[in-house]
């Protein structure tokens, strides 16, 4: 009986370990531009990357080089702010580094208004964005876009200071190049 049972418990481990998801080499981000000597402060360093462990390429590293994946709007307003302009110089900056990522960027609104025109309203949110990368050489066909409108509240609530932070664009890496 005890034998069975440790064959059993020996079937269970083996069966879990084979259904445990294998990391793919496709799923890795790029790794740098070739040719960009580490350290060399005009390919960007990777010194923030590796002291807040992001691994280079991915969402966390362009979060911790660029300050942020994501710039806020005013209310019923698609025009970039100075601050968003800052953060997005970094984030081409960071692009710049990486020439095998590609963005999805992602245009959002507050709840009100209707369901078309915060759809409306984030497509030009995300243009507004895309645009942006792309005047500063990030090629356009490395960057696509997308309206949640208001489906998709980044923090919940009726408050003007929840409508802030749900009034953005976010860059999310997409991962390899685009065809």
């Amino acid at each position: 009986m005890r034998a069975w049972m440790i064959a059993g418990g020996v079937a269970l481990a083996l069966g879990l370990g084979a259904c445990a998801k294998k990391t793919n080499v496709a799923d890795l981000p790029p790794p740098p531009a070739a040719g960009a000597p580490a350290g060399d402060a005009s390919a960007g360093s990777n010194d923030g990357a590796v002291a807040s462990g992001a691994v280079p390429g991915s969402q966390a590293d362009l979060v911790a080089r660029a300050g942020s994946d994501r710039v806020l709007f005013e209310y019923d307003s698609h025009e970039l702010s100075d601050e968003a302009r800052a953060i997005l110089r970094r984030q081409a900056e960071w692009l710049r580094q990486y020439p095998a990522v590609s963005f999805t960027v992602e245009g959002h609104a507050d709840e009100r208004g209707t369901r078309e025109y915060n759809l409306a309203l984030g497509d030009r949110r995300a243009n507004s964005v895309k645009n942006f990368l792309a005047a500063q050489g990030v090629s356009a066909a490395r960057l696509r876009t997308i309206s949640y409108g208001k489906e998709r509240p980044e923090v919940p609530g009726s408050d003007e200071g929840s409508h802030a932070q749900n009034r953005r664009a976010v860059s999310v890496v997409a991962g390899g190049p685009t065809s």
